[in-house]
């Protein structure tokens, strides 16, 4: 057993007078500092700079009774205080068993220690000797930035020592979980629990985790958070001890808002980010995945599915994914749940949904409803002052305000829209009418859709309350997905010219009322419904009888606008992209409609209308969905043109994804097109033909040389930028620069004659291809270096991982190691940001920069890499960028390296296959036959 000693005197009292030392060395007892695996406590005083100088008489008595206190504790639990004490007025304690450090931490908390409040650290570890007389290491450090995390009166302990005193704990005493953190130095979390008891303080404000930054998307927030203090803590413990977490309840229990409070408290919990994505827009399920996709910013990549760029992006990081209104879209979020968990050993997912999604591992919890006399109170009085600034809760309406919350149950969003009604009612009228419309949904048993009941009765009031035209606004546009902008809202919401007249009013006042929510953005103001109070607007639509009016005038609207952009020519093209992209929820939507109608020519033409949306923003992977699921179908009741229209688009943007497609259906779109004698459709589909063979020149070559023909006689400047910029990529695939040099320069020359930026960047990255296989490494570069930068300002990902495969590869060639290695870096950072797209390519080339830094082995492994994930189509030309043959000879693997340049020589066209020869020839050379022979 080993006998603490009680210090004999305090230290001269100072202003920031210290613990009196023990002096262990004058006792003798320096060997009875236990060693080898120890429980270490350290403690220190919160705030003593400020007690001394705020109470420095009282805190010298107090230090030392505490000093007393403290010796008296560690010698009564078997433990040994080193011969320093620390900095300031903190103290360190070993033990050889952990309980006993347990047991002396509630002693000491327990003790009455005047205004002194202890805060305590618990950990357990393998100790280090500085000398006889004190310990060093990393087990005190880690359980000094362990105390570093508690408040004053609280005492934590590490998940080590946690797991040994968990059956050994002292009476009364139990432990709660607080989640896992950083410390300050410590290269993993550590999991902290905190020791309470009946006699002690066991409610305290967060740990003191240090701050940290970590990438997230969470919506700002521009109302406070009221209440929810203990379901904060407990969510946020939860989210951190489990991976999968739903939060259910009915609509406007205040599901997303907590969901979203919780994680901005847990961005030092997740250090590769917190990314939040909304799924009530979503209609159709198998767009939930690809919702996803877009909001982690994954492009489309050739041949992998949506959910391998998920798992491909989740990978290994530690992260936390938040899918929010998931209820509508239960199996394929189950589905896809299961599937990234299963991948993604440190991914944590937060679900919100009115029902659970039943997979296994699933922890569910149900948000509750506010208290009545204090959190619900305060949120209604919060949200009464943002419409009547004067608005208080005072003696003479207490009452009212406690009847207003009871009689909704606590529901949140139920009470904001209440007390957005004290602009023109009283509290009193506010009751009153609640006591009309609520009666039957509060009296008598409750079922387990109560809270849906009492949303739906809050909501039924809010409509009760509004005039006529104002409820057949309200539920016209229940229509919208998404947001809207006025001319839509009047287009859709108004069905004669009076309604029209008065819509703008109208839209006001449901605004006012909070039925609508507006957005001031940079193209004007949005609007919008919360989703649970659009649900309840489609089911008044519904109930109107003039929902298939509704929706197809919503149909109509998108598909008009669109059109009249596309009408507008190319000149429009960056404009109608950002007008697509913001309103993407509204045009599936239009495009849904269509289908279920079985009108299959407007649906194809909505897609075509929407040309820059799906190449140049990178949503080649929806536009294919659809014009593949119409075109498999019978189109004798199509116009040819539009048909023919899709046939050549769903060919070129297959071509741009890197998939293989059959020649024959383009075929037949030009023979159709011929037929119908329209020269600018036959340029389309003849540049179709070219892409769907841009693999095979020879095939290629002579569609694309009618097509510059027709183009040409029609000045039609556009689509010869275009055709050229596709004949240079089928050149570089020939290994013919001259024919290539000459198509990307006429292509460029009309690019930037005509304002195209996307085939500018194009036509230059092929012109430097071509420059490169002729030699001038430095016009190359200059071309591809100013393209690449105009990429990254335009957040045109597709072009930047184009220009910096190419720069890796001239400056590679040039022997420039650093520069080909950044370029590398550059080409993959970007790819992975678009969820690996032209992965392959991306990993050939970072292969030559690994080899021209003298890394063999890893430019092999990243080689095979390459050759592994492209696919039958694009495999010559993975195999041009990737240095696999030069690999396998750095490695001194020369029957490889043999093996891999016959291959080359073989089906590697051009200036690449000459790359291969002259391995060839190092091998002849390396076995000594002569180079001759090679």
């Amino acid at each position: 057993m080993f006998y603490a000693v009680r210090a004999a005197k305090l230290a001269t009292m100072s202003q920031h007078a210290e613990i009196s030392p023990l002096n262990w060395s004058e006792l003798g007892l320096t060997e009875l500092l236990p060693t080898g695996t120890v429980t270490l406590l350290l403690a220190d005083v919160e705030g003593s700079t400020r007690l001394w100088e705020t109470q420095p008489e009282r805190m010298t008595a107090a230090l030392a009774q505490l000093n007393q206190t403290v010796n008296r504790s560690i010698a009564a639990h078997d433990g040994v205080r080193p011969l320093e004490q620390g900095e300031g007025d903190s103290f360190v304690a070993g033990f050889t068993r952990a309980s006993d450090a347990t047991a002396c931490a509630l002693e000491l908390q327990r003790a009455d220690l005047g205004p002194i409040r202890l805060r305590i650290g618990i950990h357990t570890g393998e100790i280090q000797l500085r000398d006889e007389s004190n310990y060093a290491g990393p087990t005190i450090n880690r359980t000094a930035r362990i105390r570093d995390l508690a408040h004053g009166g609280q005492t934590v302990l590490s998940g080590t020592t946690e797991a040994i005193v968990v059956d050994r704990l002292p009476d009364g005493v139990w432990l709660i979980e607080l989640g896992s953190y950083p410390l300050r130095g410590v290269p993993r979390l550590e999991r902290v629990v905190q020791l309470c008891h009946p006699e002690l303080r066991n409610e305290f404000p967060p740990l003191r985790v240090r701050q940290t930054t970590a990438a997230h998307n969470l919506p700002a927030q521009l109302t406070s958070f009221v209440g929810r203090q203990a379901e904060l803590a407990e969510v946020g413990q939860l989210v951190v001890g489990n991976r999968l977490v739903t939060l259910t309840g009915a609509g406007g229990a205040g599901k997303t808002r907590l969901a979203v409070e919780v994680t901005s408290r847990l961005v030092t919990q997740f250090g590769d980010g917190i990314w939040y994505v909304d799924l009530a827009p979503i209609t159709n399920p198998a767009v939930a995945p690809v919702t996803v996709a877009r909001t982690l910013g994954l492009h489309d990549q050739p041949g992998r599915s949506t959910m391998e760029l998920l798992t491909g992006f989740f990978g290994e990081k530690t992260m936390l994914l938040v899918l929010d209104n998931c209820e509508h879209l239960l199996d394929v979020c189950g589905t896809m749940v299961v599937e990234l968990l299963a991948a993604c050993p440190q991914l944590t997912i937060l679900t919100t949904s009115r029902e659970t999604l039943g997979v296994p591992g699933e922890l569910s919890w149900r948000v509750p409803s506010l208290s009545i006399v204090d959190e619900a109170v305060e949120l209604f009085t919060d949200r009464a002052r943002r419409s009547r600034p004067d608005f208080a809760v005072d003696q003479g309406n207490t009452a009212l305000v406690e009847e207003i919350c009871r009689r909704l149950d606590g529901m949140p969003l139920a009470i904001e829209l209440a007390a957005a009604r004290v602009r023109a009612l009283s509290a009193r009228q506010i009751v009153d009418s609640l006591h009309d419309r609520f009666r039957l949904l509060t009296g008598g048993a409750r079922t387990a859709v109560r809270r849906q009941q009492t949303l739906r009765a809050s909501v039924d009031w809010s409509h009760a309350l509004l005039t006529e035209p104002e409820k057949v606004l309200f539920r016209r546009l229940a229509v919208f997905p998404g947001g809207f902008d006025l001319n839509a809202a009047q287009a859709v919401g108004a069905s004669t010219d009076v309604e029209t007249y008065q819509l703008l009013d109208q839209l006001s006042l449901l605004v006012d009322k909070s039925l609508v929510v507006a957005s001031d953005t940079s193209t004007g103001m949005r609007y919008r419904l919360l989703e649970t109070v659009r649900q309840y607007a489609q089911e008044k639509l519904g109930e109107s009888g003039e929902a298939n009016q509704v929706r197809t005038r919503h149909r109509d609207h998108y598909t008009g606008v669109a059109a009249e952009w596309e009408s507008r020519g190319h000149t429009v093209d960056e404009d109608l992209l950002r007008w697509a992209e913001s309103e993407i929820d509204n045009l599936r939507a239009a495009f849904a409609w269509s289908r279920e109608n079985a009108e299959l020519e407007m649906a194809l033409r909505l897609i075509l209308s929407l040309r820059p949306l799906w190449l140049r923003g990178g949503r080649a992977h929806e536009a294919l969905a659809g014009l593949a699921a119409i075109l498999a179908e019978d189109h004798s009741g199509i116009a040819p043109a539009v048909w023919v229209g899709a046939v050549a688009q769903q060919c070129i943007l297959t071509s741009w994804v890197g998939n293989p497609m059959e020649l024959g259906q383009a075929q037949e779109a030009l023979g159709i097109a011929r037929k119908l004698a329209d020269p600018a459709l036959i340029t389309q589909v003849l540049m179709a033909c070219g892409m769907v063979s841009i693999y095979s020149p020879d095939v290629a070559e002579p569609y694309f040389t009618e097509a510059i023909d027709l183009a040409s006689a029609a000045g039609d400047r556009w689509s010869l930028c275009q055709i050229f910029a596709y004949q240079a990529t089928s050149a570089a695939m020939a290994g013919d620069p001259a024919r290539g040099r000459v198509a990307a320069e006429k292509g460029l020359e009309l690019a930037d004659a005509i304002g195209d930026k996307f085939f500018s960047r194009n036509c230059r990255t092929w012109l430097a291809m071509a420059l490169m296989m002729q030699g001038d490494l430095a016009a190359a570069a200059d071309n591809l270096c100013s393209a690449a930068e105009e990429a990254d300002a335009a957040s045109d990902p597709t072009m930047s991982v184009f220009t910096n495969i190419g720069v890796c590869e001239i400056r590679a060639f040039q022997g420039r190691e650093e520069a080909a290695r950044t370029a590398a870096q550059s080409a993959l950072s970007a790819g992975e940001a678009m969820g690996g797209y032209f992965a392959d390519t991306v990993l050939g080339v970072y292969a030559r920069a690994a080899l021209v830094g003298g890394d063999a082995e890893e430019s092999w492994r990243l080689s095979q890499a390459a050759i592994a994930r492209t696919n039958q189509l694009r495999e010559i030309f993975v195999r041009s960028v990737s240095p696999i043959a030069e690999a396998a000879l750095a490695c001194g693997d020369l029957d490889a390296a043999r093996r891999y340049a016959d291959q080359a020589v073989a089906t590697v066209p051009g200036w690449f296959g000459v790359m291969a020869l002259t391995v060839r020839a190092y091998i002849a050379l390396a076995r000594g036959i002569g180079a001759g022979r090679a």
